[in-house]
Protein backbone atom coordinates (compact mmCIF):
# COMPACT_ATOMS: atom_id res chain seq x y z
CA UNK A 1 0.00 0.00 0.00
CA UNK A 2 1.23 3.48 -0.89
CA UNK A 3 0.84 6.02 1.90
CA UNK A 4 0.76 9.80 1.51
CA UNK A 5 2.27 11.96 4.23
CA UNK A 6 0.85 15.14 5.74
CA UNK A 7 2.96 18.35 5.75
CA UNK A 8 3.65 17.79 9.45
CA UNK A 9 4.81 14.23 8.82
CA UNK A 10 7.06 15.45 6.02
CA UNK A 11 8.59 17.95 8.44
CA UNK A 12 9.27 15.08 10.85
CA UNK A 13 10.89 13.12 8.05
CA UNK A 14 13.02 16.16 7.26
CA UNK A 15 14.40 15.96 10.80
CA UNK A 16 15.42 12.34 10.19
CA UNK A 17 16.85 13.31 6.82
CA UNK A 18 19.00 16.00 8.40
CA UNK A 19 20.63 13.32 10.58
CA UNK A 20 21.38 11.29 7.46
CA UNK A 21 22.97 14.32 5.81
CA UNK A 22 25.12 14.85 8.89
CA UNK A 23 26.18 11.19 8.79
CA UNK A 24 27.25 11.45 5.16
CA UNK A 25 29.18 14.66 5.77
CA UNK A 26 30.96 13.20 8.81
CA UNK A 27 31.95 10.00 7.00
CA UNK A 28 33.20 11.98 4.01
CA UNK A 29 35.31 14.21 6.25
CA UNK A 30 36.83 11.17 7.97
CA UNK A 31 37.53 9.14 4.83
CA UNK A 32 41.22 9.14 3.93
CA UNK A 33 43.88 6.67 2.76
CA UNK A 34 44.62 4.22 5.58
CA UNK A 35 41.29 4.70 7.37
CA UNK A 36 39.41 1.44 7.89
CA UNK A 37 35.80 1.01 6.82
CA UNK A 38 34.93 -0.04 10.37
CA UNK A 39 36.24 3.31 11.59
CA UNK A 40 33.91 5.13 9.20
CA UNK A 41 31.01 3.06 10.50
CA UNK A 42 31.93 4.20 14.02
CA UNK A 43 31.88 7.83 12.86
CA UNK A 44 28.34 7.32 11.55
CA UNK A 45 27.27 5.63 14.80
CA UNK A 46 28.49 8.63 16.77
CA UNK A 47 26.32 10.95 14.67
CA UNK A 48 23.28 8.77 15.28
CA UNK A 49 23.91 8.67 19.02
CA UNK A 50 24.45 12.43 19.23
CA UNK A 51 21.07 13.01 17.56
CA UNK A 52 19.12 10.37 19.49
CA UNK A 53 18.52 8.43 16.27
CA UNK A 54 18.89 4.77 15.33
CA UNK A 55 19.87 3.01 12.13
CA UNK A 56 17.38 1.19 9.89
CA UNK A 57 20.39 -0.56 8.31
CA UNK A 58 21.77 -2.23 11.42
CA UNK A 59 20.40 -5.77 11.66
CA UNK A 60 18.33 -5.36 8.50
CA UNK A 61 17.43 -8.77 7.11
CA UNK A 62 15.18 -8.68 4.03
CA UNK A 63 15.26 -12.47 3.62
CA UNK A 64 15.65 -15.32 6.09
CA UNK A 65 18.61 -16.52 4.02
CA UNK A 66 20.38 -13.14 4.22
CA UNK A 67 22.56 -12.45 7.28
CA UNK A 68 21.54 -9.35 9.26
CA UNK A 69 23.45 -6.30 8.02
CA UNK A 70 26.23 -5.55 10.53
CA UNK A 71 26.73 -1.80 10.02
CA UNK A 72 24.86 1.49 10.22
CA UNK A 73 26.13 2.53 6.78
CA UNK A 74 26.84 0.71 3.54
CA UNK A 75 30.42 1.41 2.41
CA UNK A 76 31.00 0.35 -1.18
CA UNK A 77 34.49 0.65 -2.67
CA UNK A 78 35.43 0.78 -6.36
CA UNK A 79 33.60 -2.05 -8.18
CA UNK A 80 31.18 -2.52 -5.27
CA UNK A 81 27.99 -0.75 -6.31
CA UNK A 82 25.71 -1.31 -3.31
CA UNK A 83 25.49 -2.80 0.17
CA UNK A 84 29.20 -2.90 0.96
CA UNK A 85 29.81 -4.16 4.51
CA UNK A 86 31.98 -2.05 6.84
CA UNK A 87 34.99 -4.38 7.12
CA UNK A 88 38.42 -3.69 8.67
CA UNK A 89 39.78 -3.13 5.15
CA UNK A 90 41.68 0.18 4.90
CA UNK A 91 41.01 2.66 2.15
CA UNK A 92 43.66 3.28 -0.50
CA UNK A 93 44.53 6.54 -2.20
CA UNK A 94 42.33 6.91 -5.27
CA UNK A 95 39.57 4.57 -4.09
CA UNK A 96 36.03 5.45 -5.13
CA UNK A 97 33.78 5.23 -2.07
CA UNK A 98 29.99 5.14 -2.02
CA UNK A 99 28.36 5.79 1.36
CA UNK A 100 24.70 4.89 1.89
CA UNK A 101 23.22 6.03 5.21
CA UNK A 102 19.88 5.86 6.96
CA UNK A 103 18.45 7.20 10.21
CA UNK A 104 15.26 6.62 12.15
CA UNK A 105 14.16 9.53 14.34
CA UNK A 106 10.84 9.66 16.21
CA UNK A 107 9.62 6.76 14.08
CA UNK A 108 10.43 8.33 10.70
CA UNK A 109 13.16 7.27 8.29
CA UNK A 110 15.59 9.18 6.09
CA UNK A 111 17.82 7.54 3.46
CA UNK A 112 20.54 9.02 1.25
CA UNK A 113 23.85 8.20 -0.42
CA UNK A 114 26.88 9.89 -1.91
CA UNK A 115 29.98 8.82 -3.85
CA UNK A 116 33.40 10.48 -3.81
CA UNK A 117 37.09 9.81 -4.36
CA UNK A 118 39.41 9.14 -1.43
CA UNK A 119 42.62 11.14 -1.65
CA UNK A 120 43.77 11.59 -5.24
CA UNK A 121 40.78 11.25 -7.56
CA UNK A 122 40.69 9.91 -11.12
CA UNK A 123 39.16 11.78 -14.02
CA UNK A 124 37.04 8.83 -15.10
CA UNK A 125 35.68 8.49 -11.56
CA UNK A 126 34.84 12.19 -11.49
CA UNK A 127 32.91 11.79 -14.75
CA UNK A 128 31.01 8.79 -13.40
CA UNK A 129 30.05 10.60 -10.21
CA UNK A 130 29.04 13.72 -12.13
CA UNK A 131 26.81 11.61 -14.36
CA UNK A 132 25.16 9.94 -11.36
CA UNK A 133 24.61 13.29 -9.64
CA UNK A 134 23.14 14.81 -12.82
CA UNK A 135 20.79 11.83 -13.09
CA UNK A 136 19.74 12.30 -9.48
CA UNK A 137 18.92 15.95 -10.11
CA UNK A 138 16.98 15.00 -13.25
CA UNK A 139 15.01 12.42 -11.31
CA UNK A 140 14.24 14.88 -8.53
CA UNK A 141 13.09 17.49 -11.05
CA UNK A 142 10.60 14.95 -12.44
CA UNK A 143 9.10 14.24 -9.00
CA UNK A 144 6.14 16.58 -9.43
CA UNK A 145 2.42 16.32 -8.80
CA UNK A 146 0.65 15.01 -11.89
CA UNK A 147 3.61 13.02 -13.12
CA UNK A 148 4.30 9.33 -12.80
CA UNK A 149 7.09 7.20 -11.39
CA UNK A 150 8.08 6.34 -14.96
CA UNK A 151 8.91 10.00 -15.54
CA UNK A 152 11.52 9.81 -12.79
CA UNK A 153 12.90 6.53 -14.13
CA UNK A 154 13.11 7.85 -17.69
CA UNK A 155 14.86 11.03 -16.57
CA UNK A 156 17.47 9.04 -14.65
CA UNK A 157 18.17 6.57 -17.44
CA UNK A 158 18.41 9.27 -20.12
CA UNK A 159 21.35 10.83 -18.27
CA UNK A 160 22.96 7.50 -17.42
CA UNK A 161 22.73 6.02 -20.91
CA UNK A 162 24.02 9.24 -22.46
CA UNK A 163 27.02 8.90 -20.16
CA UNK A 164 27.66 5.33 -21.31
CA UNK A 165 26.79 3.81 -17.94
CA UNK A 166 25.38 0.42 -17.13
CA UNK A 167 22.01 0.53 -15.37
CA UNK A 168 20.24 -2.31 -13.57
CA UNK A 169 16.67 -2.09 -12.29
CA UNK A 170 16.79 -4.95 -9.77
CA UNK A 171 17.71 -2.44 -7.09
CA UNK A 172 16.49 1.15 -7.16
CA UNK A 173 14.51 3.83 -5.43
CA UNK A 174 11.57 3.18 -3.14
CA UNK A 175 9.00 4.70 -0.87
CA UNK A 176 10.19 5.91 2.54
CA UNK A 177 8.20 6.52 5.70
CA UNK A 178 7.91 4.54 8.90
CA UNK A 179 10.01 1.88 7.18
CA UNK A 180 13.13 2.22 5.07
CA UNK A 181 11.64 0.35 2.13
CA UNK A 182 8.01 1.00 1.26
CA UNK A 183 5.97 1.10 -1.95
CA UNK A 184 6.38 2.18 -4.67
CA UNK A 185 9.52 0.83 -6.36
CA UNK A 186 11.30 3.56 -8.33
CA UNK A 187 13.52 1.88 -10.96
CA UNK A 188 16.42 3.72 -12.56
CA UNK A 189 15.17 3.00 -16.06
CA UNK A 190 11.63 3.12 -17.41
CA UNK A 191 9.12 4.78 -19.70
CA UNK A 192 7.79 8.26 -19.12
CA UNK A 193 4.05 8.45 -18.51
CA UNK A 194 3.93 4.99 -16.96
CA UNK A 195 3.74 3.73 -13.39
CA UNK A 196 2.33 5.01 -10.12
CA UNK A 197 0.89 8.55 -10.22
CA UNK A 198 2.87 11.15 -8.27
CA UNK A 199 0.59 12.79 -5.69
CA UNK A 200 1.29 15.37 -3.02
CA UNK A 201 2.52 13.65 0.13
CA UNK A 202 4.33 10.80 -1.61
CA UNK A 203 7.84 10.42 -0.17
CA UNK A 204 10.39 8.42 -2.14
CA UNK A 205 14.09 7.69 -2.20
CA UNK A 206 15.48 8.47 -5.64
CA UNK A 207 18.80 6.66 -6.07
CA UNK A 208 20.69 6.25 -9.32
CA UNK A 209 23.49 3.71 -9.21
CA UNK A 210 25.55 3.45 -12.36
CA UNK A 211 28.25 1.07 -13.59
CA UNK A 212 31.12 2.70 -15.45
CA UNK A 213 31.74 -0.17 -17.87
CA UNK A 214 28.34 0.10 -19.57
CA UNK A 215 27.42 -3.48 -18.63
CA UNK A 216 24.10 -3.74 -16.77
CA UNK A 217 24.96 -6.95 -14.92
CA UNK A 218 26.19 -7.44 -11.37
CA UNK A 219 27.14 -10.25 -9.00
CA UNK A 220 26.67 -10.71 -5.26
CA UNK A 221 29.49 -11.87 -2.98
CA UNK A 222 29.21 -14.90 -0.72
CA UNK A 223 28.41 -12.60 2.22
CA UNK A 224 24.94 -12.16 0.72
CA UNK A 225 25.20 -8.37 0.64
CA UNK A 226 28.09 -7.00 -1.40
CA UNK A 227 26.87 -6.20 -4.92
CA UNK A 228 29.63 -5.74 -7.53
CA UNK A 229 29.70 -4.83 -11.19
CA UNK A 230 29.95 -8.00 -13.26
CA UNK A 231 32.76 -6.60 -15.41
CA UNK A 232 34.84 -5.21 -12.56
CA UNK A 233 34.22 -1.59 -13.53
CA UNK A 234 33.71 1.07 -10.90
CA UNK A 235 30.31 2.11 -9.65
CA UNK A 236 28.66 5.24 -8.25
CA UNK A 237 25.56 5.53 -6.07
CA UNK A 238 23.82 8.77 -5.10
CA UNK A 239 20.48 9.22 -3.37
CA UNK A 240 18.10 11.63 -1.69
CA UNK A 241 14.80 11.17 0.10
CA UNK A 242 12.33 13.46 -1.68
CA UNK A 243 8.77 14.53 -0.90
CA UNK A 244 6.37 15.27 -3.75
CA UNK A 245 4.52 18.46 -2.79
CA UNK A 246 2.20 20.97 -4.41
CA UNK A 247 5.15 23.39 -4.35
CA UNK A 248 7.46 20.99 -6.16
CA UNK A 249 9.91 18.34 -5.00
CA UNK A 250 11.34 18.82 -1.50
CA UNK A 251 14.67 17.19 -0.65
CA UNK A 252 14.51 15.84 2.89
CA UNK A 253 18.12 14.64 3.21
CA UNK A 254 20.03 17.84 2.45
CA UNK A 255 22.36 19.37 5.03
CA UNK A 256 20.70 21.87 7.37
Amino acid sequence: MIELRTPGEIDAMRAAGAVVAEMLAAVRAAAAPGVRLTQLDEVAREVLARNGATSPFLGYQPLATTPPFPGVVCLSVNDVALHGIPTPEPLDDGDLLSVDAGATLDGWVGDAATTFSVGTGREDDARLVATAEAALQAGIAAAVVGGRVGDISAAISAVGRAGGCGINTDQGGHGVGRQMHEAPHVPNEGRAGRGVPLRAGLVIAIEPWFLAGGNDDYRVDADGWTLRSADGSRAAHVEHTVAVTDDGPRILTALR
